[in-house]
Parts: structure tokens; sequence; C-alpha cells
């Protein structure tokens, strides 16, 4: 693994801050390289040093924030739903900016399908269709009913400024998908 220079590490995150608290403000439609610039306080060139646009910016934002939950998942495997939903949880309350902006804020009009999608991908598997309570039932559907109602519950989280915090919600979340699965 190669060590990254410090200096490149802080602009990249201060690159990509602006752009989460920018999402805040205004659309993405009408955010500019220059205002991103400003709100780092860096140069537009060392935008582009990293990033070919913003859009190239937003789309390693997301792919970041994805690939820590999907790596979180990997390593939460063999625990339960409670106990991983609350190291889920508490991810997204260290990041309740970047969360928030894409699933209540209006952020990224397609991170909420492309979470809703990651969360069917790690139900699968979780779905028994051949006995018990969901015999008979299509797993497909299934795994899109919990999927939408669990982003929903998160959505719900942020938008209510985290009115439980992430133990709470793990608890009621892995309960209610422990007795749907």
């Amino acid at each position: 693994m190669t060590k990254v220079d410090r200096r490149i590490a802080k602009s990249q995150e201060a690159i990509k801050k602006a752009l989460i608290k920018l999402m805040n403000e205004k659309h993405f439609d009408k955010i500019t390289l220059q205002d991103i610039s400003d709100r780092a306080n860096v140069n537009r060139r060392t935008i582009y040093l990293h990033y070919m646009d913003k859009f190239d910016l937003l789309d390693k934002i997301i792919e970041e924030h994805i690939n820590k939950l999907q790596e979180m998942f990997e390593e939460l495997s063999d625990v339960d739903f409670i106990t991983g939903g609350q190291a889920i949880f508490e991810y997204f309350q260290e990041n309740y900016l970047f969360f928030s902006t894409m699933l209540v804020g209006g952020g990224a009009d397609n991170f909420r399908n492309q979470y809703l999608e990651f969360s069917v991908e790690l139900l699968k598997g979780e779905v028994n269709t051949e006995e018990g309570k969901n015999k008979g039932l299509n797993e497909e559907i299934i795994l899109r009913f919990v999927a939408a109602a669990y982003v929903e519950v998160v959505e719900w989280w942020f938008k209510n400024e985290m009115p439980y915090p992430p133990r709470v919600m793990a608890e009621q979340v892995g309960l209610l998908i422990k007795r749907i699965l």
C-alpha cells in the first residue's frame, strides 16, 4: 500500500467536505468548481489534480462511503443484526453530513437507489423461502420490501436529526428485520 502525502490527503478531504457542505446550501447543478475551490481554500488546479470534474468528485465520495459500508458488512458478517447494525448506525452518525445530504437533502438523485440496491445485495442469502414463515414467498419481493423499509428508516432518522442513538436504532431495526427474515 502506497503512503499518501499528508498534504494531498488534507487537500482531498477539504475538497470533499467543501462539496458536501455546498450541496447542503444549493443544488449540485448550481455548484461550480470555483465554489468548491473557494470553500476548500485550494486552487482550482488542485481539484483537477485529483478529479476530472465535480461529477467525478461526487462519484468518488459516494464510492468511498459505499466501499466502507461494504467492508464493514463483510467484517460484521458473523455478528447478529443488532450488533452489526449498531456499527453501521455509528458510521452513519460519524458521517452525518454526507448521508443526510445524500438521503434527505436531495444531494445526489441516484444515491438513494444505489444505497437501496446495495442493501438488497447485502440481504441476499438471509431469506429462506423453502420453509418457515416465508415459505412460498418470492425472495426478490421480500428483499426489496425489507431493504426499502430499512432505507426509509435511515432517511427518517436523518430527517429527524437522529432522535435516537445508534444502539436504539440498531436494536429496533434488528428486531424488525429478524421478524421478517
